[in-house]
């Protein structure tokens, strides 16, 4: 099985390579379109802004490649943090559009001044509620389950069908969605420890 994870500037695809390699998988870290259209499966990462992200993907051409192996040929893919938050619509923290596989928006944390036990971002473990059945799950114990966040802003799905996962921080967001074949995860499962391995070792089956 070919797994590729799609370097396009913008994520700790180090450590993602790592963590596929503890769960028992291979990968290969690149941007070529030859090598990610061989691919059987992908990861997209992510780390920084939403149009930084966006314009790399767009400028180096590998929107098209992308559009071709997910929504044509139905390659599973799995997008981490902003990874996650490009494959929605758009987001409140830029101006460029988002891949738009996923019905969804991405939204800034917002709270009030008042209440100081509510920084942004969001930042540290948390517990996860599944809200459907899906094999990226399988072999967890979801209710003592916890995933390492760090972000500012969330994924607000249009559809409650497409929600796999959500978290709690101030109130219920979309933690993980789920549409077809894409797959977005809000959380580092690189950072996540056992529960993390889990999670990208059931990707890779």
């Amino acid at each position: 099985m070919k797994v590729v994870i799609v370097d396009y500037g913008m994520g700790n695809v180090g450590s993602i390579a790592n963590m596929v390699k503890k769960a028992g998988g291979n990968s290969i870290i690149t941007s070529n379109h030859d090598e990610i259209l061989k691919a059987n499966k992908l990861i997209l990462p992510g780390v920084g802004s939403f149009d930084t992200g966006m314009k790399n993907l767009n400028s180096s051409g590998l929107t098209e490649v992308l559009n071709k192996k997910v929504i044509d040929e139905k390659t599973p893919i799995l997008g981490i943090c902003l990874g996650m938050q490009l494959m929605t619509k758009s987001s409140e923290e830029g101006q460029e559009k988002g891949l738009g596989w996923v019905n969804a928006q991405t939204i800034k944390f917002r709270f009030p001044e008042s209440d100081k036990r509510l920084r942004v971002p969001h930042m540290g473990w948390n517990t996860i509620t599944k809200q459907k059945d899906h094999a990226l799950l399988d072999g967890m114990d979801v209710e003592r389950t916890r995933f390492y966040f760090v972000h500012s802003f969330y994924v607000s799905c249009g559809e409650k069908r497409d929600v796999l996962l959500t978290s709690y921080y101030g109130f219920d967001f979309h933690a993980a969605f789920q549409v077809d074949n894409i797959l977005g995860v809000q959380f580092h499962p690189e950072k996540s420890h056992r529960f993390g391995m889990q999670l990208i070792s059931n990707f890779l089956i």
